[in-house]
């Protein structure tokens, strides 16, 4: 990937609170075309209300967010996800409403005829999916779970996927199985932001930001993580 290619995200000096609880301090962070890029951080380090403002689920109180070199910081939710930005929280899905459902409204931004060929697309990437698609997703194990909000997700045909813990909940087998997932995303092109706080996930990333007290610590390469001793004695246990 190279360094110049331009940002299909920006986000730029970036400000986030909860009434007078401010989380998030000038936190800067760029997601190049089909790159992985990996948000890690502990719990409470800031990482959903980070999300939430991308997508515009909360507003930021400064800053700008640029996608695809378009200022997005005032826009609807809606309006984002149009502009080829979907949202994949940590619940991930609507437990009450069944799997096609889901996946419908993954793809509302479509039209009809365009909705239903993506519903049919991503029976085919999760063929699970299709044995069980009158079910409630209520009734579908954790990691199949996961695999739905992807679909519902992947529904929309992003240009980026920005992913809020995907590993939340699942056991060791299932986080591998998602890390399979996300591969066949890059390997499909997708731009991915992925916050988590599983170090397995840098396997699967180009780039990594550290977010830490609702600050950026640390950005850079796995290889530059691995050298820098105190992010190696913090998330490696490394002496």
């Amino acid at each position: 990937m190279p360094a110049d290619l331009q940002p299909l995200l920006q986000a730029s000096a970036i400000d986030a609170a909860y009434g007078t609880m401010q989380v998030l301090w000038g936190v800067d962070l760029d997601v190049r075309p089909g790159e992985t890029v990996l948000l890690l951080g502990a719990n409470g380090a800031g990482k959903t209300t980070f999300l939430k403002s991308l997508v515009g689920l909360i507003a930021a109180r400064r800053g700008h967010i640029r996608l695809g070199g378009a200022d997005i910081t005032a826009m609807r939710s809606s309006d984002r996800m149009r502009r080829g930005m979907t949202y994949m929280s940590e619940l991930a899905v609507f437990p009450d409403l069944s799997i096609e459902e889901n996946i419908r409204i993954g793809a509302q931004a479509l039209g009809h005829a365009d909705a239903g060929a993506r519903l049919d697309e991503m029976y085919r990437l999760f063929p699970v999916l299709r044995d069980k698609r009158r079910n409630p997703a209520s009734s579908l194990s954790g990691g199949q779970r996961k695999m739905l909000g992807i679909a519902k997700a992947l529904a929309a045909e992003p240009r980026l996927l920005v992913m809020d813990e995907p590993s939340a909940g699942l056991s060791p087998l299932f986080v591998k199985e998602v890390i399979r997932i996300i591969r066949g995303l890059q390997e499909r092109g997708i731009a991915l932001l992925v916050a988590e706080q599983n170090i397995g996930f840098l396997e699967v990333a180009t780039r990594v930001f550290v977010l830490e007290g609702g600050r950026i610590r640390f950005s850079g390469t796995v290889a530059e993580m691995s050298d820098n001793e105190a992010l190696r004695r913090a998330y490696f246990g490394l002496t």
